[in-house]
């Protein structure tokens, strides 16, 4: 095996997410994204491939050819190990931005700052502090 990636497929927005993520994590780089051009004029502009490196997570994006019915769920999710408060706090504040909150930040007996969020893209995140 050469590698093994999570995959997120968006309908139409998969740039947004992209930029989105790079701003909200601090070590997060953009390193592909190739749209669709004039030859798919309905997908033109959007992504064809994409991919973003969070810590030392590699994350390839697309936007869907064709329309899905169905989206992403909370039972996948990407799980945070924050080192610090501010650092947990950071990312509660901003991947909750006009997203739903599953669980609210707090101490939930097995871990003393826990929270699990819903961004504004659907993709679910487990935030935790780890000491």
């Amino acid at each position: 095996m050469k590698s093994m990636n999570p995959f997120l497929t968006f309908e139409g927005s998969a740039e947004e997410a992209l930029r989105y993520y790079a701003e909200t994590f601090k070590d997060a780089e953009i390193l592909l994204l190739q749209k669709y051009d004039d030859s798919t004029p309905i997908l033109e502009g959007k992504v064809a491939q994409g991919a973003i490196r969070i810590h030392d997570q590699l994350i390839r994006v697309m936007d869907s050819q064709v329309p899905n019915e169905f989206s992403f769920t909370p039972s996948m999710s990407f799980f945070i190990e924050c080192e610090t408060s501010q650092e947990m706090a950071h990312y509660y504040r901003k991947l909750k931005n006009k997203g739903a909150i599953h669980m609210p930040l707090d101490d939930y007996g097995f871990s003393r700052e826990f929270a699990w969020i819903q961004d504004q893209f659907g993709v679910t995140w487990q935030l935790n502090l780890s000491n």
